[in-house]
């Protein structure tokens, strides 16, 4: 598998992956326009955007963008994430030319219907009430405020309902003028696909587009603070974030590597301790998300209003204990765990497509996956306890509660928990 990377002179970039023996291919556009590029005035409507390109353009109705793709057994999807919106689909080989047609089609030409802005207006309008009702969505959009606080990137991706209530198909149009350039926009496409058959289509379907000064995102910032609310639920829920290394950090395989050696999976430090030995919650876990230049370590429970205080205080300990006396199995495990996940989900195509137009967005290149392995086994044991220190004790932290959480402790009292 040999991954091929060109650009078209007006900056439009494809990447793509040729994957021997598959039937079928994934192709999509990732444009660098996310949520952390919208004024405080746009927040939501990357999003709204997102959702507009389906309903809709100069050549096909919202049906019929539908039928070309199912028509062939194909799907066809969208999200919009905080650093980049995406297009794509999944086909069959032969039909390879029609989604790339297709997926240009609505990037391209979307109509903006008033009448169906105001049908999908509605439809996030409930997808908004939707989050608010699920606890363990609508606490990372409240750690994510407190981590970035007034900034870009602290902001929901979905946007207030007071602003996307407001959007008007000028403030659409104007968000595509400002942030959707050829040289915003990458063709990422790995499977049953040609490299140059994706260059002839990117030639004729983007190559007369006009460059434009793209927006530069603002660099974060992470503040840390607290965000706490009270409520009837049956589950008190617990998030904690500390900031980590960004994409272009090399120590972003170190706070991986900790972050699954503490909680990402169930031989897991948190797991094993919180869970199995004293039962206290159903779900807990540790993750490590990356950004371009900044990153977070997010530790996420939930318990019982009784034991949500015990249980932010072992997690503290636990974080603590780490920076002592990881092990050299448990790093082993983690780098295993690691690699395995990456490597199993790349057999699939449409995960192959994200992971180079991502990388392309950060890098402007895609690294080899034997670099990126290397770089995963370079971690020892002694990085992954110096790492534990930093964000056992100094690393910047905020903390989210929701349900009944009367009796958690605060931040400042983690925070001292941390230094004693």
């Amino acid at each position: 598998m040999t991954v091929r990377q060109d650009q078209l002179k007006n900056g439009f970039r494809i990447v793509s992956e040729h994957m021997p023996g598959l039937q079928s291919a994934a192709i999509g556009i990732w444009v660098t326009a996310g949520g952390r590029h919208e004024r405080i005035e746009q927040n939501g409507i990357a999003h709204f955007l997102e959702h507009m390109a389906f309903k809709g353009t100069e050549r096909r109705s919202a049906l019929q963008i539908a039928e070309a793709i199912e028509d062939v057994g194909g799907y066809i999807n969208a999200y919009t994430s905080r650093e980049v919106t995406a297009y794509y689909a999944r086909v069959l080989k032969d039909d390879v030319a029609l989604a790339m047609d297709v997926i240009g089609d609505i990037v391209l030409n979307p109509v903006f219907d008033p009448r169906e802005i105001e049908v999908e207006r509605g439809v996030i309008l409930q997808e908004i009430g939707q989050a608010y009702d699920t606890p363990d969505d609508v606490i990372f959009d409240w750690l994510q405020e407190q981590s970035y606080h007034d900034q870009p990137l602290g902001r929901t991706i979905l946007g207030p309902t007071e602003r996307v209530s407001a959007f008007s198909r000028e403030d659409l149009s104007g968000f595509v003028a400002e942030h959707y350039g050829p040289d915003q926009m990458i063709l990422s496409a790995a499977g049953a696909v040609e490299h140059d058959q994706l260059m002839k289509m990117a030639e004729e379907m983007f190559g007369h587009l006009q460059p434009r000064a793209g927006l530069i995102a603002e660099p974060a910032r992470f503040t840390g603070g607290e965000a706490r609310q009270e409520k009837e639920l049956e589950q008190a829920h617990f998030a904690l974030a500390l900031e980590s290394p960004g994409y272009r950090d090399d120590a972003i395989y170190t706070a991986q590597i900790y972050s699954t050696a503490l909680g990402g999976g169930m031989s897991s430090r948190l797991f094993q301790e919180v869970r199995e030995s004293r039962g206290l919650c159903y779900t807990i876990f540790a993750q490590t998300g990356a950004y371009a230049d900044t990153g977070t370590t997010t530790i996420y429970a939930g318990t019982s209003a009784d034991q949500v205080a015990e249980l932010a205080t072992i997690t503290i300990d636990e974080m603590k204990r780490a920076a002592e006396d990881m092990t050299t199995e448990e790093v082993a495990r983690a780098r295993a765990q690691m690699k395995a996940g990456m490597l199993m989900g790349l057999e699939s195509p449409s995960n192959r497509a994200e992971r180079l137009a991502r990388l392309v967005q950060i890098w402007g290149r895609v690294p080899s996956l034997e670099d990126t392995v290397a770089r995963i086994d370079a971690v020892s044991t002694e990085d992954v306890r110096v790492f534990a220190e930093q964000m056992a004790v100094n690393a910047p932290a905020a903390l989210a509660l929701y349900g009944p959480v009367s009796g958690a402790p605060t931040l400042a009292e983690l925070q001292e928990r941390r230094a004693a």
